[in-house]
């Protein structure tokens, strides 16, 4: 688990955050994902920080519920803020969150120039996550979120989903 360096996360409270994970991509915990800012605890209570995906993100909603659920298991008291400055970047996606959403079937996010060349449909990239064939072509901008889009492998015909770049 790699924490972005720029969050503020007291290390008695990482086991319990690494048990929260994101409700559109299971298999990612919140800490994979890079969406929270800073998680202290002052006074008793817990004081979250958390950074959207993207504006208007629903999974926020539920990961809001979740972290609270969480703690409260453990007799603390959960306080979240959403964050919105600086805008959360995939570059925030921790590399073994980055494995783990291949390992699930989706593509990782390209840099944005390469992400502009494939969602154009001007470059092959985006690897398929079952073959590992770059010869894919783009299906749809969005794939089953909106931070997604959908591919199809042209060699081993599987759909599957690439993260799109955010910056």
């Amino acid at each position: 688990m790699t924490i972005t360096q720029s969050a503020n996360i007291d290390a008695h409270l990482i086991p319990i955050l690494e048990q929260v994970n994101d409700p559109e991509i299971p298999v990612l915990t919140v800490l994979d994902l890079g969406v929270i800012r800073q998680a202290v605890e002052e006074n008793g209570i817990i004081k979250i920080k958390l950074t959207p995906t993207y504006s208007g993100c629903p999974a926020m909603d539920v990961i809001g519920d979740d972290l609270k659920a969480a703690f409260k298991k453990t007799g603390k008291e959960v306080e979240i803020e959403l964050v919105l400055s600086p805008a959360w970047s995939t570059d925030w996606i921790s590399e073994a969150g980055l494995h783990k959403m291949e390992e699930y079937g989706i593509a990782r996010p390209l840099s944005e120039t390469a992400d502009k060349d494939v969602l154009l449909g001007n470059k092959k990239l985006v690897k398929c996550t079952n073959c590992g064939s770059t010869n894919t072509h783009l299906v749809s901008q969005f794939g089953s979120t909106a931070c997604k889009a959908l591919f199809k492998c042209d060699d081993c015909q599987e759909p599957f989903d690439y993260f799109k770049c955010l910056k």
